[in-house]
């Protein structure tokens, strides 16, 4: 978590007071990314929507989370709730519709269909598969085919997003300075979302006004910084799609493999929660000023996470664009989104319903 919050950029757009002063309450957005996993995310936000009782001031996002995120935006901006809902079905059946495997950067290798689990825990299979990351995609893609551009032009209505009072945070990772880039509202384009989702050992970087970008969350999946803003809401809902948790040791090398990707995308967040409950820690301790305290104590924490959910499904399922299995994932993601609401709402405005503190210090 960056030591304050940022000055808020000439453009950005801030709460304005008829939106502050909704009778529903408002709530800011941490979405995680995760390929095709984002269709969990895709349901939660749908049953959210479709339950109508928050509403969205801001939405912080990495990589597929940032696709959704723009759907979600894009959605709002032009007819509310319904088409919102209906921007984000329209999102997954064009990530279907480019032909699977490649719009989440999946090389045949991964790919489930044509691979048993037996034959992936295999040498010579892992073999294969060193064999295919050591490939450099300016070599085996040097026209720089992205079908994700396609699917990104035809769902989101980048317009709408940049003129939305929603605020807007997308992290990438900047290559030559080896740091987190959050671009804002104002800033946000199809090569902004595609740098965010760009995983390097499968895409040429993607450059934006001279600098080069890969995946966003290598260093912030999601960036929570920009939240601890007096701009924003108070209450921040994060929508992980890595498991945090898993209950016995991986042995097989697909499952050390699965889970060391999952720890190294989880990094980034569980850094700014941690950063975040000792700031809290601090202040229940007296160690810090009543000015550098205020911001933080206001801040509420929920999550509906995803542990339950996806725990059973493997890194290379993170590029299965088929139909049935992203409505299965949907289907998930309403599941959790109605256990939340019925065990959490009553939290928004009131408490946090995630105690950082026990979970992360």
């Amino acid at each position: 978590m960056a030591a304050g919050p940022p000055n808020r950029p000439e453009g950005r757009p801030a709460l304005t007071k008829s939106k502050a002063a909704s009778s529903r309450p408002t709530i800011s957005l941490a979405l995680q990314g995760g390929g095709a996993h984002g269709a969990f995310q895709w349901g939660v936000l749908d049953r959210l929507l479709e339950d109508g009782r928050l509403d969205v001031r801001a939405v912080t996002a990495a990589s597929a989370g940032a696709m959704n995120g723009a759907a979600l935006i894009s959605g709002l901006e032009s007819g509310g709730p319904d088409a919102a809902r209906a921007q984000l079905d329209k999102l997954w059946r064009e990530v279907n519709q480019s032909g699977g495997r490649n719009v989440f950067g999946d090389s045949s290798i991964w790919s489930q269909a044509l691979t048993p689990g037996w034959l992936k825990d295999t040498g010579l299979w892992r073999t294969g598969e060193n064999l295919a990351l050591s490939m450099s995609p300016y070599q085996f893609n040097p026209f720089n085919l992205n079908p994700l551009k396609r699917v990104l032009d035809n769902a989101v209505d980048f317009d709408a997003v940049r003129a939305s009072g929603i605020s807007f945070f997308v992290s990438a990772t900047a290559v030559k300075q080896g740091r987190a880039h959050v671009f804002r509202t104002p800033e946000i384009t199809p090569d902004v979302l595609l740098a965010s989702s760009c995983l390097p050992h499968l895409f040429q970087a993607v450059e934006i006004d001279g600098q080069s970008y890969w995946d966003g969350g290598y260093l912030a999946n999601p960036a929570l910084w920009p939240l601890i803003h007096p701009d924003t809401p108070d209450d921040i809902l994060i929508l992980p799609l890595n498991p945090f948790v898993r209950e016995e040791t991986p042995h097989a090398a697909g499952e050390i493999m699965d889970r060391l990707n999952e720890i190294v995308f989880n990094a980034p967040l569980v850094s700014e929660l941690r950063a975040f409950a000792l700031l809290q820690s601090l202040i229940a301790e007296g160690q810090l000023k009543a000015g550098d305290r205020h911001r933080v104590q206001a801040i509420r924490m929920h999550a509906i996470e995803s542990d339950r959910w996806l725990g059973d499904l493997s890194l290379g399922s993170k590029f299965d664009t088929e139909w049935t299995f992203l409505n299965r994932l949907k289907g998930y993601g309403r599941e959790a989104a109605e256990e939340w609401l019925a065990q959490c709402f009553d939290a928004v405005g009131a408490r946090s319903s995630v105690d950082v503190k026990a979970r992360f210090l």
